[in-house]
């Protein structure tokens, strides 16, 4: 009976555990819609191939050399393995059938892989409309295989930081990645938009900040709840599992929490937009409530529903006033990816203590400087290497006809286009 109860729940927690992951490979479509959303119609093309492109390049990359890296101190192809239920009965029968000694190599693997292509996403928004297609994919290849996997080997792995520190120790917590996958991909993102320089025309020489309005609001309205949807998965998988009634309890608090904290943070940017700008700004509405989204994303167990609405509804607040000040700064930003996921995944971290008290202030600053600091330098010499070599820019004219013709060849909307 207890064999046949163990199996019960494997198969419970395994089956869950894959349909978080492929809600959160659903996230990829919700970038890639957000995004071509809020670039411009000569660009689309170009913003989808990234997208399409960088989740393949995340999934071998990760394949190859990530999670070696990030789980088994190693760095070449970490033999994952599908174990056979025998062995999962054997490991299980010596610990008493608990059930958390015996991962599923490939389970484990496939939830894991796709918080990769979503950090390597948060990249692609931010360095829109005048990268070159193929120095953002190289520069994939080296984030996916190596420079976020370190990263996680020192916060989700449980290694020492370079045999310094353990995060773990210090009070660092990140239930499902507000520092550890969205501030990194923000990281990322800001190194290469700082090479890379604001888009022709975005500002003026006496401080002036021009609008480059997004083609298609629909789309960007569509990728947000699509993102919105796949976030069940990103933070309810991250319970790990559902077989017993304690699981259970926690993942249905942490989908809750998930729901009422974008609900916290569209409100607020809405309001906060409708104060400062006399309108209602919708790309600050769903600005706000991948925010919200964002901000509970490093502990979605601990808070009250309530608490969990207060703290989206802060990180809404927060990325309005963000995204303006990026602007002041001439930080160009075209779906405000840096605010989103960088500026508003600090606030998650130091979220974290107020509800949840294995962690540290401290511990939770020391985490957000490790993850910033490695990932931003790493990057940094990556797209300046990248520049001085090949280059990260299209020219002037290539920018001003649109990269979709220069880097794809093809328009996404040829009827609409003047020739």
């Amino acid at each position: 009976m207890e064999n046949q109860i163990f199996q019960l729940q494997y198969a419970i927690d395994t089956f869950y555990f894959l349909v978080c992951g492929a809600l959160v490979m659903w996230m990829a479509a919700g970038f890639a819609m957000l995004e071509a959303g809020l670039v411009r119609s000569k660009n689309t093309t170009e913003i989808l191939t990234k997208n399409v492109a960088l989740f393949a390049i995340a999934c071998t990359m990760y394949l190859v050399s990530g999670y070696a890296i990030m789980y088994d101190g190693g760095w070449l192809l970490s033999g994952i393995e599908a174990f056979s239920m025998d062995e999962v009965l054997t490991a299980s029968a010596e610990n008493g059938f608990e059930g958390d000694s015996v991962y599923s190599g490939a389970s484990d693997f496939f939830f894991q892989v796709v918080f990769v292509a979503t950090a390597m996403s948060i990249v692609s928004g931010a360095v829109a409309e005048r990268m070159k297609l193929w120095s953002f994919l190289v520069f994939a290849v080296v984030l996916t295989g190596f420079i976020y996997p370190m990263e996680g080997a020192w916060t989700w792995g449980g290694a020492e930081v370079f045999g310094l520190y353990n995060l773990g120790d210090l009070g660092f917590s990140d239930f499902a990645g507000s520092g550890i996958v969205h501030m990194a991909g923000a990281a990322a993102a800001l190194a290469g938009v700082l090479l890379l320089g604001a888009r022709k025309g975005k500002y003026g020489p006496n401080g002036e900040i021009y609008a480059i309005p997004g083609a298609n609001l629909p789309l960007a309205t569509l990728g947000t709840f699509i993102l919105w949807m796949g976030w069940f998965g990103f933070n309810g998988g991250s319970v790990l599992k559902l077989g017993d009634a304690a699981n259970a309890h926690s993942v249905a608090m942490v989908f809750l929490n998930t729901n009422t904290a974008a609900a916290g943070g569209a409100i607020a940017a809405l309001i906060t937009g409708r104060i400062l700008f006399g309108k209602a700004d919708l790309t600050m509405l769903l600005n706000g409530a991948l925010a919200g989204l964002v901000a509970i994303t490093a502990e979605p167990s601990t808070p009250t529903a309530l608490q969990a609405t207060l703290f989206g509804a802060l990180g809404g607040i927060l990325v309005v006033f963000s995204i303006i000040t990026l602007d002041k700064l001439r930080i160009d930003d075209p779906v405000g990816a840096i605010s989103v996921h960088g500026v508003v995944g600090l606030l998650g971290l130091l979220l974290v203590p107020v509800t949840n008290d294995g962690s540290s202030f401290s511990g939770q600053l020391i985490g957000a400087a490790t993850i910033f600091g490695w990932v931003f330098a790493t990057s940094f010499a990556v797209w300046l290497a990248l520049k001085l070599i090949t280059g990260i820019r299209v020219t002037e004219e290539e920018e001003q006809q649109g990269v979709d013709l220069a880097e794809c060849g093809m328009e996404a909307y040829p009827e609409f286009m003047s020739k």
